[in-house]
């Protein structure tokens, strides 16, 4: 995915700085809230003796790709405040990776997490018997996504365009390229068709659950298990679709005017947002 946040050209007027202002504040609360998260959640795994099921494993590896996310962040930070990007230029190529990956690599493990919950729902129980399981179940999915993300991605990143090296985030141009507008066509639909495929899903469960026990819902445990679920369908819904439903628009229209550019990278931050998801775990004594 190919993103632009404006020209290459340093704009010092007043819209240009409410949206970096807008920018700090959002990766600020990603920052602030994610760190917290993952301290807390990962002082909670060393002093736990829990059972490694599928969802304890996803979690723990939402806390790995958040870390490694979050080193991103202050980067970001510092380039907004000082519209200027003060390092060399290929870190700025990994930070802008960086994002885009722990997108994808979070939706996958959100993804896992939901289709295990409704697949025991229907009595089908999935579980590792070994820690050694969940390991290798684990180690295939970085390492698929080391493979297949990051080595072209960095080699082709910036590639089809003359860009400033003390400007970053910007590289717009590279989504004129029919191969990249197809690419980022086809992850859109698939991110798409499985948020509405999953929350059809929840939907059709609580429906069921509902007519299984008709009086008092919110006392039943199978209910309120139902109910968890709906965070991660919440963090999908408000961090991940606002950035992929604005993308179509953007694909096509991100050489017409700045604006739609700093629509698309406030979109982008909000997908940062998803790393209040650890908050939830510790707001609710998971």
């Amino acid at each position: 995915m190919y993103i632009n946040n404006g020209t290459n050209e340093i704009q010092t007027n007043s819209s240009i700085s409410q949206y970096n202002y807008a920018l700090i504040a959002i990766y600020s609360v990603s920052l602030i809230g994610g760190a917290v998260g993952v301290i807390v959640m990962t002082v909670f795994f060393f002093n736990s003796s829990t059972k490694l099921s599928v969802t304890t494993t996803s979690i723990i590896n939402l806390v790995l790709v958040h870390s490694f996310f979050l080193i991103s962040v202050p980067f970001r930070i510092e380039y907004f405040a000082s519209n200027e990007w003060k390092h060399p230029f290929f870190l700025c190529k990994w930070v802008s990776i960086f994002i885009h990956s722990h997108l994808y690599i979070s939706f996958i493990f959100y993804s896992v997490i939901l289709v295990v919950r409704f697949l025991l729902f229907f009595g089908k129980n999935i579980n590792f018997y070994r820690p050694l399981h969940a390991f290798f179940a684990s180690c295939l999915v970085w390492v698929f996504v080391s493979v297949s993300i990051f080595p072209p991605l960095f080699i082709q990143y910036g590639k089809h365009g003359n860009y400033s090296t003390n400007r970053c985030f910007e590289f717009g141009k590279e989504i004129q390229n029919p191969f990249v507008a197809l690419l980022n066509y086809v992850i859109i639909t698939t991110v798409l068709f499985t948020v509405f495929a999953l929350l059809a899903c929840q939907l059709v469960i609580l429906v069921k659950v509902a007519m299984k026990n008709k009086t008092d819902l919110l006392s039943r445990q199978e209910f309120r298990a139902q109910l968890k679920n709906l965070n991660f369908l919440m963090v999908m819904i408000i961090c991940f679709l606002p950035y992929h439903i604005f993308r179509i628009y953007y694909i096509q229209h991100s050489q017409s005017n700045d604006q739609t550019n700093r629509y698309n990278e406030i979109c982008l931050a909000i997908t940062s947002l998803c790393c209040f998801d650890l908050l939830t775990f510790i707001a609710r004594g998971s």
